[in-house]
C-alpha cells in the first residue's frame, strides 16, 4: 500500500500552466467544431489534451495507491459526465434526435466505453452523420478512461 501523501505534496503536483494549455486545446476543438474554416487543424487539440492529461495522470498515479487514484477520478469525472449526458439527452429528445444508437452511446459513456460503441456502429468521426449523435463527443473520455486502466500495466 502506498503511503498517504500530504496535501502539500498533492499541491506540488498541480501545474497551473498545464491547465492553461489544456484550455487552449479544448478551445481549438470548439472553434474547429463551430466553424472548421477558422481553424482547420483544431481537432488536433484532442491530441494535445491527451498528451497533457497523460502527463498529469502519470504524475498523479505515482502519488496515490491504485484504489485512491480510481476513487479520485470517479469523484471528479462522474458527476460532470452524468450532468452532461442528462442535458444532452434532454435537448436531443426535445429536438426528436434521440435514437437507440445515441442511447447506446450515452450508456456506454457511463462506463468509459463510448468510443468502442461508436466504433461498433461504424461511425467515422469526420462524417456528417456523426454530428447527429449528441454523445459523439464522449469518445475521447472513453479513450482516456481506458488509458487509466491500462497505464498501471504499462509502468510496471
Amino acid at each position: 500500500m502506498a503511503p498517504q501523501r500530504s496535501s502539500h505534496h498533492i499541491q506540488r503536483l498541480y501545474r497551473l500552466e498545464l491547465d492553461g494549455l489544456r484550455a487552449l486545446a479544448v478551445a481549438a476543438v470548439l472553434i474547429h467544431h463551430a466553424h472548421p474554416s477558422w481553424l482547420p487543424g483544431g481537432f488536433l487539440g484532442v491530441d494535445l489534451f491527451f498528451v497533457l492529461s497523460g502527463y498529469v495522470v502519470a504524475r498523479t498515479w505515482r502519488s496515490h495507491s491504485a484504489p485512491a487514484f480510481y476513487r479520485r477520478r470517479l469523484r471528479r469525472l462522474q458527476p460532470a459526465l452524468i450532468v452532461c449526458l442528462a442535458v444532452s439527452a434532454a435537448i436531443a429528445a426535445a429536438l426528436a434526435l434521440l435514437n437507440r444508437h445515441h442511447t447506446a452511446t450515452a450508456l456506454a459513456a457511463l462506463t468509459g466505453a463510448s468510443n468502442l460503441t461508436l466504433l461498433s456502429q461504424s461511425l467515422n468521426y469526420f462524417r456528417p452523420a456523426t454530428s447527429l449523435n449528441p454523445f459523439t463527443h464522449t469518445w475521447s473520455l472513453g479513450v482516456e478512461e481506458q488509458f487509466y486502466l491500462l497505464f498501471p500495466l504499462l509502468i510496471r
